[in-house]
């Protein structure tokens, strides 16, 4: 058991610092340089950013081996949903990369990171803040639809991109083919109905977390 604890506060402290790393370069240049560093974002920090959500694969290994406690699916659809947004629509297409919503999209996902692994860092230790508990617990709530909005609006964005040069789409025997927009066209109805379906699965709960945390 000390073991794994250890394994799994550094597993946090180094995600925690990637993420906090990387919104701190982002209100830094923001501060700076306005709107501009909004279109160098993924150039700046996406290297970064790839090796965070490279790395977070670690926690379906975690959960699958009993060392994290979470729920396997869920966890599977979100680091999925995450793994196509950024490695097969931001970064395989340059042009999406210049984009405002590629800046958007990065500040909701690390602002969410860094409350889930600080909280989950300091959970190990047996430390608890009752602010960073109900951080943790409630802030996703308005946060995820608007990931939802944002990645919608990043796989929108790079359609003509994917359709003009044909990236991702081959075509294989028997007269078969791969058309990547199809996929992605596919993908986006694919969100919307899974944020339905989240936000209604999430009613019932509300009034008892209300409870809770009024008490």
């Amino acid at each position: 058991r000390y073991m794994k604890n250890v394994y799994l506060f550094i597993y946090y402290l180094i995600q925690f610092c990637g993420h906090s790393w990387i919104l701190t370069n982002m209100t830094v240049r923001f501060f700076s340089f306005g709107k501009d560093s909004m279109i160098d974002t993924f150039y700046t920090i996406g290297l970064v950013m790839r090796l965070c959500q490279s790395i977070s694969l670690l926690e379906l290994l975690h959960i699958y081996v009993g060392i994290e406690s979470n729920h396997l699916f869920p966890r599977f659809l979100q680091l999925t949903e995450r793994i196509i947004i950024l490695f097969v629509v931001i970064t395989s297409q340059e042009e999406i990369q210049e984009k405002y919503v590629v800046c958007v999209l990065f500040i909701f996902w690390n602002l969410l990171d860094m409350v889930r692994y600080t909280h989950s860092m300091l959970a190990v230790t047996g430390t608890s803040y009752a602010v960073l508990t109900w951080l943790s617990q409630t802030l996703w709530m308005p946060i995820y639809p608007l990931c939802v909005l944002a990645e919608a609006f990043a796989i929108y964005q790079s359609l003509p991109y994917f359709e003009s040069f044909g990236t991702y789409s081959t075509k294989m025997p028997l007269d078969l083919a791969t058309y990547l927009p199809y996929v992605l066209k596919l993908y986006l109805l694919m969100l919307f109905i899974g944020k339905q379906l989240l936000c209604f699965s999430t009613l019932p709960v509300l009034p008892g977390l209300c409870f809770h945390l009024s008490h």
